[in-house]
């Protein structure tokens, strides 16, 4: 329908900002928001292959800050542990891990918004706990991305460096997972086709997004990162009492 296509240009134009402004929050920000218009059916597949192009396209800008050595820890231990976050999605309530799950982002966050931070690099065990985390969580929730952004905002790095990080991880993490949605055949025509009409908003909206990103002082940068992962923890958290509501 035309309203739809127009609600999902916006929606998706929307969160492609704050996706190039942050590094991160496409995913999350479009499900919650399509969802009021369209089946998760048709919107998860097709913002997945949005994400995976939202990081091609912002890769060649970011490649020289990425740090290499952390992430290869991080998704190599993500990978490993998804099955093991597909198992609690099969035998635990996802409603109260969600409700867990917005409570430590916001909290981490509000945390990180005083200043508080690590004084030392994170080491390869705290890293492989991350990604143990985030891998755990993407199985469980298909939100694995919390603990990544909160390790590399709360570590030394240079803001630069962290936001190019969080990128890489989440593309690497985003490949690796492609091939099981086309083994189960949940790419569907209408799925497909709200990937091919949203393009244009993910490249423009990523574009001004980097662009803000590259005239803001980093103080700045980092307080609206910030906000906007506390919004993202609100968000969870209505997401949730919104399915628990409606179940009941």
């Amino acid at each position: 329908m035309p309203y739809e296509i127009s609600y999902a240009f916006t929606c998706v134009f929307l969160a492609a900002i704050v996706r190039g402004f942050s590094g991160f929050g496409f995913a999350l920000l479009t499900i919650i928001s399509l969802s009021f218009v369209l089946p998760p059916a048709t919107i998860v597949p097709a913002m997945f292959v949005l994400e995976v192009a939202a990081g091609i396209h912002l890769l060649p800008s970011i490649w020289k800050d990425i740090h290499w050595r952390l992430i290869v820890v991080m998704v190599g231990t993500a990978v490993m542990f998804t099955p093991v976050g597909v198992y609690f999605l099969a035998n635990v309530p996802a409603g109260p891990m969600k409700l867990m799950l917005a409570a430590l982002i916001f909290t981490t966050a509000v945390v990180l918004m005083a200043g508080i931070r690590m004084k030392r690099m994170p080491t390869m065990a705290e890293t492989a706990a991350t990604g143990t985390t985030a891998g755990i969580l993407n199985g469980a929730l298909g939100i694995g991305g919390p603990p990544i952004i909160i390790f590399f905002l709360g570590s030394p790095l240079a803001l630069q460096a962290g936001r190019a990080s969080i990128i890489a991880a989440f593309l690497a993490m985003d490949m690796a997972g492609l091939p099981a949605l086309f083994a189960f055949g949940l790419f569907t025509r209408d799925s497909v086709r709200l990937a091919i009409i949203s393009l244009p908003a993910l490249v423009a909206g990523i574009y001004l997004g980097s662009r803000l990103a590259g005239r803001m002082s980093e103080t700045v940068v980092r307080k609206v990162v910030l906000v906007v992962l506390m919004g993202m923890a609100v968000a969870t958290a209505a997401q949730s009492l919104f399915s628990v509501s409606k179940t009941g």
